[in-house]
């Protein structure tokens, strides 16, 4: 018995430091597994920006800012201020006097439509690619555009950063175009009459702002005969048709799109075309 008790004694201590050191493993395995679990990785952000300016830039997100402000690491701007921002810019013509604020200003998805865009070839030629995303059509569009050019030197107005789908571009769908010419009378004017004289006689008013939309060659050919030709041209009373007894050298019977929106007028006329006049 003596023996026994002693024995017992001797392993007692031994019993004591094993499960201190169970006690200290499982304690610091919980802490090590809550550590894992709080590991994550932030996915990082990066900006596309534009490149033209001399002090403003333009990021994908739809801000202006300065070089000195854009972020080092992401290369956006501070998010600071007013986003999609059309400062200095015509909302009708959508034409604007800045190119930085004429990106902001498009890639504004109430403005700008991804899926209409992606259609857009950024050349004539047949093998010419599409853009890839809306803010690079926004800075394709904004930089080069002849609408806004005379004489391929200089430039019409101090407004000649312009956004707006080419005016014979296919890329609006029916449905798109039916819903933004919702509530709109569309009436063929007679030869060398104004809109604004045009929807007066029907007891309406020319609406301004949507001669953008019928100013493309799809839409004027559905009001249109045009003869198979549809033109591009510069003149306050288009879109319009030329008059069959016109002058040869005007084309007669061809339709006519103007390639300076910033012209776009209820009041103009020629004698030698008839408009197409949105009336409400």
């Amino acid at each position: 018995m003596i023996d026994g008790l002693v024995i017992s004694k001797m392993r007692s201590p031994l019993n004591l430091s094993f499960l201190f050191v169970q006690l200290l493993v499982l304690r610091y395995s919980v802490t090590i597994s809550a550590i894992r679990k709080d590991i994550g990785f932030q996915e990082k952000l990066f900006c596309k920006t534009t490149v033209q300016g001399r002090y403003l830039l333009s990021d994908d997100n739809g801000y202006v800012c300065d070089a000195l402000s854009l972020d080092p690491q992401s290369r956006c701007c501070p998010g600071k201020g007013e986003k999609f921002s059309c400062h200095g810019c015509n909302h009708l013509s959508q034409c604007c006097n800045s190119y930085e604020f004429c990106v902001s200003c498009c890639v504004d998805p109430a403005r700008t439509r991804k899926e209409q865009v992606l259609k857009v070839k950024k050349a004539k030629p047949e093998t010419a690619g599409t853009y890839q995303s809306v803010f690079d059509f926004c800075a394709g569009r904004c930089r080069h555009n002849s609408e806004g050019v005379v004489h391929e030197n200089a430039y019409l107005s101090d407004f000649h950063h312009c956004f707006a789908l080419p005016s014979n571009s296919s890329g609006a769908s029916d449905t798109l175009v039916e819903a933004r010419l919702a509530g709109i009378n569309v009436i063929i004017g007679r030869q060398g009459e104004s809109c604004d004289s045009v929807c007066k006689s029907k007891g309406q008013s020319c609406v301004l702002n949507k001669l953008l939309v019928l100013n493309q060659c799809d839409i004027i050919r559905k009001y249109m005969n045009c003869k198979g030709a549809c033109l591009a041209s510069m003149g306050a009373d288009q879109p319009a048709e030329v008059v069959d007894d016109a002058p040869s050298h005007m084309n007669p019977g061809a339709c006519l799109y103007t390639r300076s929106q910033s012209m776009l007028s209820c009041d103009g006329s020629h004698r030698h075309t008839k408009r197409l006049c949105p009336c409400a």
